[in-house]
């Protein structure tokens, strides 16, 4: 994650962008991009692969730089957050069905 952190805080600086890369910015920027993800299986599940790896990337740059942004390690909030979703979906009640924790 470093090198792709560094890597946008380059192509940022080349351009004077940070000023718009507000934690408000990105987050509102992952969703959107997160919709554009989603629209490329809007009608059906025949995806153009290149298309969707595009919109998959920028969803997942900006998180990589809202994480950069407000200073917290990516590898360390999802393993905490998976451990915490571990406890709420053990396996002797959880495994292979689709319900939500609170109705397990």
């Amino acid at each position: 994650m470093d090198k792709l952190k560094q890597a946008y805080r380059e192509f940022s600086a080349e351009r004077d962008w940070d000023q718009f890369h507000t934690p408000e910015n990105l987050a509102k920027s992952i969703c959107i991009e997160a919709g554009e993800l989603l629209e490329c299986f809007q009608w059906d599940n025949n995806f153009d692969k290149e298309h969707l790896c595009e919109e998959l990337a920028d969803v997942i740059s900006y998180c990589v730089m809202l994480a950069d942004k407000l200073d917290v390690d990516i590898e360390e909030i999802v393993l905490s957050k998976l451990e915490k979703t571990k406890k709420k979906y053990p396996v002797d009640k959880a495994k292979g069905i689709s319900t939500k924790y609170t109705e397990l």
